[in-house]
């Protein structure tokens, strides 16, 4: 039985709609068919919560009197691209301060949200149009016009697990890795993660409204590094880092419960956010999708310490979540790097929004691409 977006919005209108989170599904699924899912459920909630570096904001400042052309702009100290216009720039997320590279974008990003006031600093060449050379002032997100956030890319689908074959400790945005496959690292919410729950992005494109961060945002493009040719498991899932998002919000609506600055030692600095996604129960191909299990979601090992990653083993969330797998027949430690009692809270928040129409469903204004790979760089000889 099909249904759309249109009857499932009048049913949440009308107070009827039965909305659950992934895990709620999950647990269903282990009694009830896809096809008694589809028949009962009308949307189920997804969510995330992990470090994610590919993220920023633009910010507009504003023009002082007399007004300048700001060519070199930070915020507490941190660099901010200033190549945008006049009064904008854009801070990214892994941007760190000269002074102490354990401060960075990501701090600033969840200052601004915080209602912190921050040390600006910008200096232009002086123009006719612009004859300010230099400003020194205090700004908050108070002061400043707009803050929008564009993560280029966001939510993978599949990320790998990671661990490490050589004799000493690798320290990653994977987290620290003991020698000789000590451990095993991973960062995904498994059955809850969005884009695993809708592995063909028939319900998630461009214009999709996501939970991000706390407030309302939407996809506005397909993510950075975006792959929809890895394997795929017979549920459809993808084995590896497959699609990914670009997530854009307005930076003043969020809040700091969502979204926190953290630091890996000896790589640098992240970002960690929170991500949660509707997805609209259509039809029973989509009740197949959202019943998936951790056991079912298949996840690659993969080796930090040989060259270009491999993956060595396959393993699945299930086991990871355990605490432990099998690696080379040894039993080895497993730990997240994603907050699963984030996810879980985002995931009810969500559905506590959507059962109340504060966060309305509709079909993306155009899909993903179906068919869409990733290059890595040449290196062509020396560049002069």
């Amino acid at each position: 039985m099909a249904k759309s977006y249109e009857e499932i919005n009048a049913k949440i209108k009308a107070g009827k709609a039965v909305i659950l989170t992934a895990e709620e599904v999950s647990r269903m699924a282990e009694e009830a068919s896809p096809a008694e899912i589809a028949k009962k459920v009308d949307v189920v909630t997804t969510a995330t919560f992990g470090a994610m570096c590919s993220s920023g904001c633009f910010i507009n400042f504003g023009h002082p009197s007399p007004p300048i052309r700001m060519e070199s702009i930070s915020l507490n100290g941190v660099s901010v691209f200033g190549g945008v216009a006049a009064v904008d720039g854009y801070i990214g997320a892994t941007e760190v301060s000269p002074e102490d590279p354990k401060y960075g974008g990501a701090h600033v990003i969840e200052a601004l949200i915080r209602g912190e006031e921050l040390l600006l600093k910008a200096y232009g060449k002086g123009t006719d149009c612009y004859p300010r050379r230099e400003v020194a002032t205090w700004v908050s997100k108070a002061t400043v016009n707009e803050i929008t956030m564009v993560n280029p890319r966001n939510a993978y689908q599949n990320y790998p697990a990671a661990t490490n074959s050589t004799e000493r400790q690798l320290h990653t945005y994977m987290g620290s890795l003991l020698p000789r496959r000590g451990n095993v690292n991973y960062s995904t919410s498994g059955e809850l993660s969005p884009l695993i729950n809708d592995p063909y992005l028939r319900t998630v494109g461009l214009g999709t409204r996501v939970f991000l961060a706390g407030a309302q945002g939407f996809v506005s493009w397909r993510g950075t590094q975006f792959n929809t040719t890895k394997p795929r498991a017979p549920n459809g899932v993808p084995e590896g880092n497959a699609a990914t998002l670009m997530l854009t919000g307005d930076l003043k609506e969020m809040s700091a419960d969502f979204l926190r600055a953290a630091y890996f030692e000896r790589y640098g600095v992240s970002l960690y956010l929170g991500i949660g996604i509707p997805i609209p129960v259509l039809d029973e191909d989509m009740a197949r999708c959202v019943s998936i299990r951790n056991r079912d979601i298949p996840v690659l090992v993969c080796d930090y310490g040989a060259e270009g990653h491999p993956a060595i083993a396959r393993t699945n969330y299930e086991e990871l979540r355990s605490g432990r797998v099998e690696l080379d027949g040894r039993s080895v430690r497993t730990a997240p790097l994603s907050s699963l009692s984030k996810a879980r809270e985002i995931a009810s928040l969500l559905k506590a929004q959507v059962a109340s129409g504060a966060f309305p469903l509709g079909p993306p204004a155009q899909a993903l691409p179906a068919d869409s790979t990733v290059r890595g760089l040449e290196i062509k000889g020396r560049a002069r």
